[in-house]
């Protein structure tokens, strides 16, 4: 208790008031209700992406043929949209389980407004949160990853920073996610979160290169999270590594950070008047 109080005080105290220092109180939770939850239905973020290269990248892959990949060099188009199938699997197991279950936890079941009648922040809800979608999404880029490998689709060693890469962008679409959800007043407004991530999907680069588009058009899909994700990805997946990868990686710090603090704020704001 004296060693906790003694943090408390070695805090700026704005940030006491945000922050608890337990985190883990809320994380604990969450791993105590995955035990219990369908993991049936948790494993199909794991089979979507692996559909979507059988169908596409084996399918197509056999029409299309090679593809410049990210330093030039010819690759087959399986091998192409690997990469950008792990970052999206990603972006969706962030976000959907970001928005659906925090939307429910936050309107229906009150359950964040029980927490911070405790003595948690709203930074410590935050954390606890996005933590667990993060797990989430690191499970599934584990297994992606592995059927990559047993395919072939992967030809160095820096691809294992794949995983890792797939992490930072749950990270910010987890954080950012969460923040948009805490404005969402009913159910109906979830319909407007798939209307975001298709076309984000579709036109990030994803199944073509960005080189399609016309130039103002390439600098929207640029501006875009999930092109920055995918790019890295690519990188990574063949060991090109250049100034632009320090960029995404920037890109998705500066995204988490920003979503993790609004979050915080409008959780503080919504419970702690």
């Amino acid at each position: 208790m004296a060693r906790t109080k003694r943090r408390l005080r070695a805090k700026p105290g704005w940030l006491a008031n945000l922050y608890a220092g337990n985190a883990r109180a809320v994380i604990g939770r969450g791993f105590r209700v995955i035990r219990t939850a369908n993991w049936g239905v948790i494993a199909t973020g794991f089979f979507e992406p692996v559909f979507y290269l059988l169908a596409m990248g084996v399918g197509m892959g056999a029409l299309v043929g090679s593809v410049p990949g990210p330093d030039g060099q010819p690759i087959s188009y399986a091998m192409y949209i690997a990469p950008a199938l792990l970052a999206t699997s990603a972006m969706n197991g962030a976000v959907y389980d970001s928005v659906n279950n925090v939307f429910f936890k936050l309107r229906y079941s009150k359950l964040y407004e029980g927490m911070l009648q405790t003595s948690l922040g709203p930074m410590d809800v935050a954390i606890g949160e996005i933590f667990m979608a993060l797990f989430r999404g690191l499970l599934y880029a584990i297994g992606f990853l592995g059927v990559l490998a047993i395919m072939g689709l992967v030809t160095s060693w820096w691809a294992l920073l794949m995983i890792p890469v797939a992490v930072l962008i749950a990270l910010g679409f987890a954080s950012v996610g969460m923040a948009v959800t805490s404005f969402m007043k009913s159910f109906q407004q979830l319909d407007l979160v798939p209307m975001v991530l298709l076309p984000m999907f579709l036109f990030s680069a994803t199944l073509y290169p960005i080189t399609v588009y016309p130039e103002p058009i390439q600098w929207f899909v640029k501006a875009m999270p999930l092109w920055h994700g995918v790019e890295l990805m690519r990188q990574l997946s063949v060991g090109y590594l250049d100034a632009a990868s320090g960029v995404h990686v920037l890109y998705f710090t500066l995204l988490s950070v920003l979503g993790i603090a609004a979050v915080t704020f409008r959780l503080q704001k919504l419970f702690l008047r």
